[in-house]
């Protein structure tokens, strides 16, 4: 389809004047209240498991929600887009990586962006369980490109239950997203990222003994460092570049086989040229790319609102007939 060239999100609050604000001050700020989550822990097929939280209206309808690097189903991200769908008869099931949902994991891996395939257990959970109509699934940064690697992999065997997707501040390729946190300017996503990885490497490593390097560990200050020795590592990837580059999102989209939406704003500090496959959704019969010149990571504010204009535009898209 063609892309969406002029997008409806033109105007953030004057406060936040640029990327990083608008990126920064909702992601410290923004707080979303009335949303009461009802956990199950479900078993993985590797003897791991996994936390899904559910707020659910009695709908027959559901939106899955993958989260973002570091994030959780507590996030003002998801917390929104399940107050807002909850309000428009959607049950909304957000689902916790592994180490994300307050507890570490049991087995010798934690997750990354490629991890698509606990977004699988969850989706097969869903289905042998319940008896919704129809599913929809929304993800928002490293969520969206687990979402993205799902649906590509999938393919022409995708549940048919399964009829729409939307994702927002996505890496559709990891190695320009990665890239960027080696710049002066992104040094406070670097330390924030960082900081807690190291520190849930720390708490597996000791769960681990001999699994990763501890002494390297508490040395480390740069990402490609870290995922090269650690999260490749644990992983079965070689390196860091390896890692990128095998599980980058864009390996998978062209082979998507339902509506999908994806919001990536072009002043995201987090984001960068092959993040934006402009050439693909021009000829993508399945695939909307619609790039706001604002919006940040993950921001997309909107003034006197307590909803995003990215969590309505999900909405407005995932309703459309």
């Amino acid at each position: 389809m063609p892309i969406i060239e002029k997008s409806s999100y033109a105007n953030p609050p004057r406060l936040l004047f640029n990327g990083h604000f608008e990126t920064i001050i909702p992601s410290i700020f923004r707080k979303i209240i009335g949303v009461q989550y009802q956990r199950e822990r479900i078993d993985t097929p590797d003897n791991d498991f996994l936390d899904l939280d559910w707020s659910n209206v009695g709908s027959n309808k559901l939106l899955i929600i993958s989260h973002g690097l570091e994030g959780s189903s507590e996030r003002h991200y998801a917390r929104g887009l399940a107050k807002l769908f909850n309000q428009n008869d959607y049950d909304v099931l957000a689902w916790n990586n592994r180490t994300c949902g307050g507890e570490m994991n049991l087995q010798p891996i934690m997750y990354h962006h490629g991890a698509s395939y606990d977004l699988k257990t969850v989706i097969d959970h869903v289905e042998k369980t319940k008896n919704y109509e129809a599913y929809y699934l929304a993800g928002i940064s490293m969520g969206g490109a687990q979402t993205l690697k799902y649906l590509g992999e999938n393919g022409l065997d995708l549940n048919s239950k399964i009829k729409k997707a939307a994702v927002y501040s996505t890496p559709c390729n990891l190695p320009d997203s990665a890239a960027t946190l080696k710049a002066k300017k992104n040094a406070f996503y670097k330390k924030r990222f960082l900081g807690k990885l190291k520190a849930k490497m720390f708490l597996k490593g000791q769960q681990f003994p001999g699994l990763v390097d501890l002494d390297l560990l508490k040395k480390v200050k740069e990402f490609d460092t870290f995922d090269t020795h650690f999260t490749a590592k644990i992983h079965g990837f070689k390196d860091a570049d390896d890692f990128y580059h095998s599980v980058s999102a864009d390996n998978w989209i062209k082979d998507i086989q339902i509506p999908t939406l994806v919001i990536n704003a072009l002043n995201d500090p987090l984001l960068m040229d092959r993040c934006y496959p402009i050439d693909l959704a021009r000829n993508h019969p399945q695939l909307f790319l619609e790039m706001p010149n604002r919006g940040g990571h993950t921001g997309f504010i909107v003034k006197g609102q307590e909803f995003t204009w990215a969590e309505y535009r999900f909405l407005e898209f995932l309703k459309e007939m």
